[in-house]
């Protein structure tokens, strides 16, 4: 970590105090696992979402997806996805040939801030799990800061990265292969799914981090959140 970096968990209590009574107030209001959890007992949230683009300050999320991870085990008795409505005007555009989503088919999703609650709810205490987390976070944190007023501070494992470590080494710089969720789900012999839709690319994800914790532990790893955090 870097001299004078705020820990996830050092930003969500300095947020707390300025947020207002809520969703996102009551998400701040639990504390994230801590660093040294061990795998088997950390809580985690896998989340994939379809975007119209890669900047939130511009682009709209049209679809969420989150399965619970508690420890080794993936839980989809709890797994969840929304379709989200943009703001008026907002059209999918050519994001439409990579998730599927039609104009029509977010016409009759809900908007942003009434799925932010159930998202809020569901991450609790827990670490954000993505393949490329940098996507999810951002978008999530600025949606929480246009509907509550403040952003949204995670701890996170980002499966790409753990892909890039486990394949080229750790501490080294990324090779220039590959990286994508589907890729990298090949090198454990998982199965193929329908790529780009919200909730498959969220159990998808999950499965990943469980094939790759159970290659660092092959590998006689300690294996806490410290060394998964992103």
């Amino acid at each position: 970590m870097r001299l004078g970096r705020k820990t996830p968990d050092e930003r969500r209590r300095r947020f707390l105090r300025d947020v207002a009574e809520g969703p996102l107030r009551d998400y701040l209001a639990t504390p994230l696992p801590d660093p040294a959890t061990d795998v088997r007992d950390l809580p985690l949230l896998a989340v994939d979402l379809e975007t119209t683009g890669l900047h939130p300050t511009r682009d709209h999320v049209l679809s969420i997806g989150w399965v619970p991870v508690d420890g080794l085990s993936i839980d989809l008795s709890r797994a969840r996805r929304a379709v989200v409505k943009p703001p008026p005007g907002v059209e999918v555009g050519q994001s439409a040939a990579i998730h599927g989503l039609t104009d029509d088919d977010i016409a009759g999703g809900v908007p942003i801030e009434d799925v932010l609650p159930a998202l809020l709810t569901a991450l609790q205490g827990r670490v954000l799990l993505a393949h490329y987390t940098d996507i999810e976070e951002r978008f999530l944190s600025a949606a929480c800061e246009r509907t509550y007023g403040q952003r949204m501070p995670v701890a996170r494992i980002d499966t790409l990265e753990l892909h890039r470590r486990l394949i080229v080494g750790w501490g080294q710089e990324p090779m220039r292969i590959a990286l994508r969720l589907w890729t990298a789900r090949e090198r454990y012999g998982l199965p193929v799914y329908r790529a780009h839709e919200a909730l498959i690319d969220a159990i998808a994800c999950a499965e990943l981090f469980l094939a790759q914790v159970a290659e660092m532990h092959e590998n006689d790893q300690t294996v806490t959140l410290a060394r998964l955090a992103s």
